[in-house]
């Protein structure tokens, strides 16, 4: 409907910080945070699967907590803290998740592993020692069609133990 004197841009100035970093953008109303992430930000972390929110390869941290960034609209996250695989962890210092994988050799082609390692990095935030049931349950969404769900879950479990003995500091 048309109002007349009313008109609404198609696009949208957006704040938000990514990485720890602040950035502004105009972004179409229609556009997703992964598509911002990847096209306007040149972040290769989160990974276009579904496009449905099903797969998790474009799995981010949104204050903290495990999103699918796919269908989430870049406008939506307006003032909010964004976090991709790249913002996890340095090419210096890796998160402990990340370099639980590497030593499990938790990879095969790696599209899954984005989104394996974010969800996994936010269970660990909130829940420091799961039992392998919890972590399979938190892992369950997303999707590795290679295979490797052992050296996955070996990866997790790794990685748990390495932020509880400290080894992350």
């Amino acid at each position: 409907m048309h109002v007349p004197g009313l008109t609404r841009s198609p696009h949208a100035r957006v704040e938000l910080k990514v990485n720890g970093r602040s950035v502004e953008l105009m972004v179409s109303h229609a556009a997703t945070l992964l598509h911002v992430l990847r096209n306007d930000l040149g972040l290769n972390g989160p990974k276009y699967g579904c496009g449905l929110g099903q797969c998790g390869a474009c799995t981010v941290h949104v204050d903290g907590v495990a999103a699918r960034a796919c269908v989430i609209p870049a406008h939506g996250v307006a003032g909010r803290s964004v976090t991709t695989l790249e913002g996890l962890g340095t090419r210096d210092r890796w998160h402990p998740v990340q370099q639980a994988f590497e030593d499990a050799q938790a990879a095969q082609c790696g599209y899954c592993l984005n989104g394996m390692v974010m969800q996994a990095a936010a269970l660990l935030a909130r829940e420091p020692s799961p039992g392998e049931a919890r972590i399979r349950g938190e892992l369950s969404g997303n999707l590795c069609r290679c295979g490797t769900h052992v050296e996955i879950l070996s990866a997790v479990q790794r990685a748990a133990l390495r932020m509880s003995k400290g080894a992350d500091s």
